[in-house]
């Protein structure tokens, strides 16, 4: 990637996690960096261009996670260390997780990816909850389809946790936000816990979380 695109890259991601992705335009971004907006369209004909290749930036580190799952044991401590690299990333690229059903109905090649990973993330969560039931962290589910449900919520809650929240609003994130973000959504596993999973899950979070 040539410097002049990365610096396309970040002036974007900056100015759209700033302003919002429908208030910038290529204008805006190539005033920034000081280059000229001919010299912008040399390397993004248009601003859907910017937004695909930043999305896919974005999400090429959850796709390795998917891709690597199982090849390490896995503990709640993983599982938070995980969620909380996760957030990290896309508080990073946060005017996506913001606006997301609107970028993703005015983008059908995102849409198109975002849906597959949406199957691959229910089957990462398959793996998971029969990983932990087999070191019997999980319990068993109780009827059928319960566990389904489970990761569906999850899901949601992973992809809309920014949104729901005020932590996108705040332009320097303390150490304690994702941290708690991480603790509020594993809680949704905590009911599902065993006595061991239970206390191996007090024991990485803290009592005021």
């Amino acid at each position: 990637m040539s410097k002049t695109k990365k610096k396309i890259l970040d002036a974007s991601r900056t100015l759209f996690n700033k302003h919002g992705y429908s208030q910038v335009t290529i204008r805006m971004i190539a005033q920034h960096i000081g280059i000229s907006s001919g010299n912008l369209n040399y390397h993004f004909k248009i601003r859907d261009s910017i937004l695909e290749e930043l999305y896919f930036e974005m999400v090429a580190v959850f796709d390795a996670r998917v891709a690597n799952l199982g090849k390490q044991e896995i503990t709640i401590q993983s599982i938070k260390s995980d969620i909380v690299v996760s957030m990290e990333r896309m508080v990073e690229y946060r005017f996506f997780w913001t606006d997301l059903y609107n970028l993703l109905a005015q983008n059908s090649k995102i849409r198109e990816h975002f849906d597959q990973v949406y199957s691959q993330r229910l089957n990462g969560y398959k793996f998971l909850f029969n990983y932990l039931i087999d070191k019997e962290i999980m319990m068993n589910a109780s009827f059928s389809g319960e566990h389904e449900v489970l990761a569906k919520l999850l899901i949601d809650q992973s992809n809309t946790w920014i949104y729901s929240s005020t932590l996108y609003q705040q332009q320097n994130l303390n150490e304690f936000d994702i941290p708690n973000q991480a603790y509020r959504l594993m809680f949704m596993l905590y009911p599902y816990l065993t006595k061991k999973g239970k206390a191996d899950f007090i024991s990485i979070f803290p009592k005021n979380s």
